[in-house]
Order: C-alpha cells, then sequence, then structure tokens
C-alpha cells in the first residue's frame, strides 16, 4: 500500500463487487441481445461490401504513389519522436504548447484533464494527429473517382471516429472519475440503457437522445390551435385556427416532408413557423402525413402527389371556396411541392397555385453531399432488396443514417453520456422530434433514391412521369421563392441553388444561416443567423453568394413582404377569418390529429416501451 493512500473500506469493498457482479450479468445479457444481429440484411451487408471496396481502392491507389507511402510512414515516426519528447518535457515539469489542438467546434475534449494531465494529454495529442494524417492522406490520394474518395474519407472518418479515446472507459477522465466515485454504477445504468436502446432499434444503435416522457404530440408540443378537416389513406389536413380578424384571400398550404414529422414546424410556440404564419394573416392549411407501414408499400410519388398536395388544394377549396392556393415545402416536401407544380402546368392546372415557396429542397441532385455514400450502386441495390422484401423502410434505419453524417454530435456524444457516464438524457423537445421518425413506402422511397438521387431524373425534360404525364420543371410559370441554409449538410445549398435557375417563372433565391432545421426554424425574434439575398440568379451558386448582401435576423419577414409586395398575400383584399369547420368541411377530430402521433412501434405492432 502507497503511503498516504486509504486503504477501502469493507462496505466500498461490497459496492465494488455488487456492482462488478451486475456489469458481468449485463455484459452477459447484452451479447446475448446481439448475437441474433450478427447476420446483416441486405443492406447492411451492401453498405459492409461498400466500405471494403472504398478502403481496397484506397490502398491500390496508395501502393501505386511509393513517395506518399514513404511521405506518411515518415511523417508518422516524426509525430510519434515528437511526441514522446513532449511527454518527457512534461514529466519534466516544462510547460510546452500541445503539438496539435481540438479543431473549433470539436466538444470531445473540453475536460481540464486532456489539457493539464500529461497522460490524458499525450492520448490526445496521439489520437488527433493520427485523425489528421489519415484526413491528409485521403486527400492526396491519386487516381480515384470523387465518388470513391467521398466514400473512402467518410468510411475513414466513422472508423477513426469510433476510434476516439473519449469512447472508451479508460481513456476517458470524465468516465474514470465517474466510475470511481460511484463505484461503476454507472457502468451498471449504461449497460442497461444500452440493453434499451438496442431492443428498440430497428438496425445499427439509435441511441436515447432525449427524455422522452417529458412530451407528448399534441400537449405540448404541437399545439398551435386548429382542427383536422379532411383526410385520407395518407394524409390528415389541418386547418389552423385564426388569430387575427382578417385574413388574406388565398389559403396558405403547408407541405412538410414524410420522412420524419411535421411538427418540427409546430415545435413551441415560441418557435412555430405555423403560430407565426397565423398571426400574420395567413389561412394556414398542413399536410399531416400517415405513418407508413406493409400495408402501403405500393404506394407510389405519383401517389403521394395525388393523395397529398393536390387533394388537399381540392379539400382547401371546399373549406374555402377558393380555387388557388400559396404553397410552402420544406425538403423532400418541396420535391413533390415541385413535381406537383410542373405536373399542374402540364394538365393545363398551373393557376392553382398562385406561389410556390421550397424551403431546403432538391430539385438538382448533382451533388447529394455526404448523403451519396448510401446511394452508391452497390448500397442502392441492397436497400432496394431490403425495400422488396418489408415493404417499406424502417424510420430508425433512416434516422441512424442521418445521425451517422454528423456523427460525434448526433451518437457517439450520447453513447459517451448514456452508456459511459450513466447519464439520463436531458429533455429538449427538437430532439425528442428527431427520434419520432416516420417509415418510408418501397415503391415511393425506391423510386426516389432511383431516379432522383442516383441518376438525377427530375432535371430532364421529361425525365420524370407522373401518371402519364411527363413533367418539365423549366416549364414552371408560378412564381416561386427558394430559402436554403448555408450549413445544410441534409439539402445542400449549392445543389438546391441549381434547382432556382430551372423555372421560367419569377425565382426569387434566398439563403439562411445555420444548418437544415435552425436555419428554416429561424424566429425573428430570436434575431439569430442572418440571411443573404441577390436580386441576380448568375449561373453558379459561387457567384450568386459574391454578389449577395448580408442581413441580420430571420429571413421569415423577408418572406412575408415577397408574399405581400407581389399580391401574392394580398393586403388589399382581406376577408373576415375562417373557422375550421366554416366551410363545406366538418371538423373530423381537433388537431394535431392521430395521423402524426402514431409512432413506429404502433404501426409495425412492436410491444411499448
Amino acid at each position: 500500500m502507497q503511503p498516504g493512500v486509504q486503504a477501502p473500506s469493507q462496505a466500498e469493498l461490497e459496492a465494488w463487487n455488487a456492482h462488478l457482479r451486475a456489469i458481468g450479468e449485463e455484459y452477459r445479457a447484452l451479447l446475448e441481445d446481439l448475437l441474433p444481429r450478427m447476420v446483416p440484411d441486405d443492406a447492411a451487408a451492401s453498405v459492409q461490401g461498400h466500405m471494403r471496396e472504398a478502403f481496397q481502392a484506397g490502398a491500390e491507389s496508395l501502393m501505386q504513389d511509393p513517395s506518399l507511402l514513404w511521405e506518411t510512414q515518415a511523417r508518422l515516426m516524426q509525430d510519434q519522436l515528437r511526441l514522446w519528447q513532449s511527454g518527457l518535457k512534461a514529466m519534466a515539469g516544462q510547460e510546452e504548447a500541445p503539438l496539435v489542438t481540438p479543431a473549433r467546434g470539436d466538444r470531445r475534449f473540453q475536460d481540464e484533464a486532456w489539457h493539464r494531465d500529461p497522460f490524458y494529454r499525450a492520448i490526445m495529442q496521439q489520437y488527433l494527429l493520427f485523425s489528421r494524417l489519415v484526413e491528409e492522406l485521403i486527400e492526396r490520394l491519386q487516381g480515384l473517382s470523387p465518388d470513391h474518395k467521398r466514400s473512402l474519407a467518410f468510411y475513414a472518418r466513422q472508423l477513426v471516429n469510433a476510434m476516439a479515446p473519449t469512447n472508451f472507459i479508460t481513456t476517458n477522465p470524465e468516465v474514470m472519475r465517474r466510475t470511481l466515485e460511484t463505484r461503476g454504477e454507472n457502468l451498471v445504468d449504461g449497460l442497461a440503457r444500452l440493453r434499451r436502446d438496442l431492443a428498440h432499434s430497428a438496425e445499427g444503435l439509435n441511441v436515447t437522445m432525449t427524455d422522452r416522457s417529458a412530451f407528448a404530440v399534441g400537449e405540448n408540443i404541437a399545439v398551435t390551435p386548429g382542427a383536422v378537416v379532411y383526410e385520407n389513406e395518407l394524409i390528415q389536413l389541418i386547418q389552423y385556427t385564426p388569430s387575427t380578424e382578417r385574413v388574406y384571400k388565398t389559403p396558405l398550404l403547408i407541405v412538410p416532408p414524410w420522412i420524419n414529422k411535421y411538427y418540427i414546424l409546430d415545435l413551441r410556440q415560441d418557435n412555430s413557423l405555423v403560430k407565426w404564419l397565423v398571426d400574420q394573416g395567413h389561412t394556414v392549411f398542413l399536410i399531416s402525413w400517415r405513418n407508413p407501414g406493409p400495408a402501403q408499400r405500393d404506394l407510389t410519388w405519383a401517389d403521394y402527389m395525388q393523395l397529398g398536395p393536390i387533394s388537399a388544394m381540392e379539400a382547401i377549396e371546399q373549406a374555402t371556396g377558393e380555387k388557388s392556393v400559396n404553397l410552402l415545402s420544406y425538403c423532400v416536401g418541396g420535391t413533390l411541392a415541385g413535381s406537383t407544380v410542373a405536373y399542374l402546368t402540364s394538365t393545363r392546372r398551373g393557376r392553382k397555385v398562385k406561389s410556390a415557396t421550397y424551403m431546403t429542397s432538391l430539385w438538382d441532385f448533382r451533388d447529394p453531399g455526404e448523403i451519396g455514400v448510401f446511394l452508391a450502386e452497390p448500397v442502392l441495390q441492397g436497400i432496394e432488396a431490403k425495400l422488396e422484401r418489408d415493404g417499406y423502410l424502417d424510420g430508425r434505419v433512416m434516422a441512424y443514417s442521418f445521425n451517422l453524417l454528423r456523427e460525434n454530435d448526433l451518437f457517439w456524444s450520447f453513447y459517451i453520456n448514456n452508456y459511459l457516464k450513466g447519464e439520463v438524457p436531458a429533455p429538449f423537445d427538437l430532439l425528442y422530434w428527431n427520434t419520432d421518425g416516420t417509415n418510408l413506402p418501397a415503391a415511393t422511397h425506391g423510386w426516389y433514391l432511383r431516379h432522383l438521387y442516383a441518376e438525377n431524373r427530375l432535371v430532364e425534360p421529361g425525365g420524370i412521369e407522373l401518371d402519364g404525364v411527363k413533367i418539365d420543371l423549366r416549364k414552371i410559370s408560378v412564381p416561386s421563392y427558394f430559402v436554403s441554409t448555408r450549413d445544410d449538410h441534409i439539402a445542400k445549398w449549392n445543389s438546391t441553388y441549381y434547382g432556382a435557375l430551372l423555372p421560367k417563372g419569377p425565382v426569387t433565391f434566398v439563403l439562411g444561416g445555420s444548418g437544415h432545421i435552425a436555419g428554416i426554424v429561424n424566429p425573428p425574434h430570436k434575431n439569430k443567423y442572418g440571411f443573404w439575398t441577390n436580386d441576380e440568379l448568375p449561373p453558379t451558386p459561387e457567384e450568386w453568394l459574391e454578389g449577395a448582401e448580408a442581413h441580420e435576423g430571420s429571413w421569415w419577414p423577408h418572406w412575408q413582404a415577397w408574399m405581400t409586395d407581389n399580391g401574392y398575400a394580398d393586403a388589399e383584399r382581406m376577408v373576415p377569418a375562417r373557422q375550421p369547420g366554416d366551410g363545406e368541411l366538418d371538423i373530423l377530430e381537433p388537431a394535431p390529429g392521430r395521423y402524426v402521433k402514431t409512432t413506429i412501434p404502433e404501426v409495425l405492432g412492436e410491444p411499448k416501451e
């Protein structure tokens, strides 16, 4: 026993032994849970095969460039020597600047021990040097196609980030302190949470991001007053209760994405786009998509168009007497809205839409970003085989894939907190929404991935045929407002910009700050992020940004001014506020309706949590 070190008491030894036995039991049970998952399905196997192919291509490229191979090996040795010398100086009590520091925004190494304790400091620098070396090596590889290099960079990043010392008990100072403080109870709790999350995951691991018991749709989120006034097998149509005495004559129809639930646009009252629109005097209708299962496997993109926006427009005419609407769409809802407007144009019904707004919506898929890794031909074939077998894509698989695009923030941080530290996630409504997913019908999703993402046929004149009608986005004369966000990793703004160049009608393009969600759900009172405008539409996004003017705050008031200044929302023709149920459509149930409340486990008949 070293001097000054107090021996543990009998009670402390018993507590440690009890927790160690519990850890052993939880670990044994975890292995039993993992065994049935060891055989990958078609999609997972195709991803693994694509990953092997990417690394093989990278290795072959490196072997064909002996000078780069030698430089890499030499640099690795030099880094190790410098790190060893730095460690010796630290042990001698000499202060020295670190060889490498975490990148800005990397929150993994914020604990003081990473910077003050020689042991942890050395581990951190070792990891960061290796991580930087891998990244720069891949960038310098020659002879790889852009797709191969993108795939290799993505898979290498996933492996390197999985190897981070923060992800392991003995090399994470925060976890070690917690383990000693609780005598291992954090690991008992963490393993139990890991098993629960694994049981409620379809593939991979959907980590719990928030305290789900703190939220209920229709009670403390998605609470803007309104009523369901129409429904079919795919949608419920919500009409929101007005908050002004008079409203614009032309109703506003919101077409949200169906890869997740609509209430990201109506999360809280202080950041609800829906409430803000109602308060501006719009008669707001919103499509709430059904959470589909195997029974909806044959629903097509054309079905989503006919049963979605087109049916909603017909219902709105019954509710208000108005023959045209203003469209406001988001993400894949905007891709559908664009193809719907093109379809209506080709069938001489273009006047049903007075104006159309597309928020972070891809029409041109030339650069899908890192999502493109999952759309390489072998991977796509695996997804298609899975869709054919199951009839749907489990929304939890989609969520897991999207989380890997921001793996440190959306996966590993929760992995550490939940399973290593044994912490209970805090309540956070945005993360509740992020984990409240929806399934995707096989026919729609497979068609979308193949024809739009992989083949980029939507931008081709006549490249897409819907219900026997070949559509052409270039024929759209409806006034269009495109808004994208600068840091979007789901719908990259440079790609959405190319979509804005297609319509022949007047187009306004606006670029917001931040990302796919925060840049869109950006209420004016917060005065955050800012946005850029440019009255011109030059051929490239780089030219557009070079000539753009920066503005502070939210883009929402700019959009409202675009609507009113152009008469799409005519302030000179206001009408008395319309209440749900006043027209020919009866109230079916209060908003938000039952479609949005249906969870994936309920759709699939799985046991409740």
